[in-house]
C-alpha cells in the first residue's frame, strides 16, 4: 500500500508542475519577457551593423514577433480541430 501512495504523490507532484509549466507559458509575464528580449538582441544586432536609428527600427520585428506568439494558441485549437482526430 505504500507504494501505492507513492506513485499517487509522484503523479500529483507532476500534475502540480505541469500544470505551473501551463501557467508560464500562457502568462504575459513570459510574453513582455519575450517581447522585451527580442526588443534588445535585435537592437543591438542592427546598431552592432550599423544601421540607421537601430532602437527604432528594432521595434517592428519585436512586435511582429509577439504578434505570433499570440496567435499560435488560436492556430493550435484549428489546427486540432483540423487534424486532430487523426492518430
Amino acid at each position: 500500500m505504500d507504494n501505492l501512495e507513492q506513485r499517487i504523490q509522484k503523479i500529483e507532484e507532476r500534475n502540480l508542475k505541469v500544470e505551473q509549466d501551463k501557467a508560464w507559458e500562457t502568462s504575459w509575464t513570459r510574453r513582455i519577457l519575450l517581447l522585451v528580449f527580442t526588443y534588445l538582441a535585435i537592437g543591438v544586432y542592427l546598431r552592432a551593423i550599423d544601421i540607421t536609428q537601430p532602437w527604432l527600427n528594432a521595434i517592428v520585428p519585436a512586435v511582429a514577433f509577439m504578434i505570433s506568439t499570440l496567435t499560435v494558441p488560436f492556430f493550435k485549437k484549428l489546427w486540432l480541430k483540423i487534424f486532430g482526430h487523426q492518430q
